[in-house]
């Protein structure tokens, strides 16, 4: 394997910046009061302005902070591989880093930029739990371990349980909340992989567990070809009390566009309410349909499905919880 580095780098909260990274050939941070770091190679120097430029924040954030964004300036290097997640589509997109660093204010959102050639796409759902497990950290920035990496580059599932790679001043400078972060969002994704485990019933059965949870009754449809709406939820379970909330289900990797947008708003009358859930998720053209619709529509992708389910768990009945079995784990505050 070569002994290149491949570096995970986030495309901001939620990778609300994908499309960007992508569509641009580029990675990037944020910390943009930083100013350019152009000229600045030296980890205590980036330091110092991290320090003046949030000076609410923790010393122990404050180092977490400028190790990552030292790496991205000073340990990045041309030819080096880097990964970033859509958690939407489940896929990693793989890239080569092909320029050094760059600052810019008007490209996009982050101005401290690497600009990339994407060369690889990998479903989450390819890899072991083990690498599944290393790319799980909350941190914008971090080493992939080589277990990693040789599977990433190979689709060779993992056997040995090898870690990310330490970083010293990381581990001594971490707060339990930076790790409380960190095991959350690996809970968030591995509840998602759960979720995608389950066949379309079992999904629908889910989703009207949770609205079960969340104080509705439901009414599911019969089985079979074009059978509508797969689920109607109100208060007295026979749609006649508002709200009447109907509810269509779509289990698969694809993205759903505005045409599905259009034809689930067409069975919709006036005084209903619309929810459609798509593991998949939703393009931009389908967010803009539901938004201009004239009777509500509701959409909700995995992450906020998985949302749903950590708030209403409690409230499950014991069938829901048997599609999808979680234990609560306490946490010192």
């Amino acid at each position: 394997m070569s002994k290149k580095q491949l570096w995970m780098v986030r495309a901001g909260q939620s990778a609300y910046l994908i499309d960007e990274f992508l569509e641009k050939n580029v990675v990037a941070i944020g910390w943009n009061e930083l100013g350019d770091l152009s000229k600045t190679t030296d980890l205590e120097a980036i330091k110092e302005k991290l320090k003046n430029s949030y000076s609410n924040a923790k010393p122990s954030r404050l180092n977490n902070h400028a190790g990552q964004v030292y790496r991205f300036r000073v340990e990045f290097n041309k030819g080096d591989h880097v990964i970033t997640y859509n958690p939407t589509t489940r896929t990693y997109h793989l890239g080569e880093i092909t320029s050094d660093y760059k600052y810019s204010e008007t490209q996009l959102e982050f101005y401290h930029i690497r600009e990339i050639e994407w060369t690889k796409e990998i479903s989450r759902d390819d890899l072991s739990t083990t690498t599944k497990n290393s790319l799980g950290s909350t941190l914008t920035i971090f080493k992939i371990s080589e277990h990693a990496k040789n599977e990433l580059f190979g689709y060779r599932k993992g056997k040995a349980n090898t870690p990310i790679e330490a970083d010293e001043s990381e581990s001594e400078d971490e707060t339990l909340d930076t790790i409380k972060d960190d095991f959350e969002e690996k809970a968030h994704e591995f509840i998602k992989d759960k979720i995608q485990s389950l066949d379309w019933e079992e999904m629908e059965e889910l989703v009207a567990g949770i609205l079960r949870g969340m104080g509705y009754k439901t009414m599911m449809s019969p089985r079979g070809a074009d059978r509508g709406k797969d689920i109607v939820a109100s208060p007295d379970g026979l749609g006649l009390e508002s709200p009447k909330i109907k509810v269509e289900v779509k289990h698969r990797n694809g993205s759903m566009g505005s045409s599905n947008i259009r034809n689930f708003l067409g069975g919709l009358r006036p005084g209903d309410k619309g929810l459609y859930v798509s593991t998949g998720g939703f393009t931009k053209d389908a967010h803009y349909e539901a938004e201009r619709a004239n009777i509500p529509v509701t959409m909700i992708d995995s992450d906020q499905l998985v949302r749903l389910i950590i708030q209403h768990y409690d409230s499950f009945d014991p069938e829901t919880r048997a599609l999808l079995p979680l234990k609560k784990i306490y946490w010192p505050v």
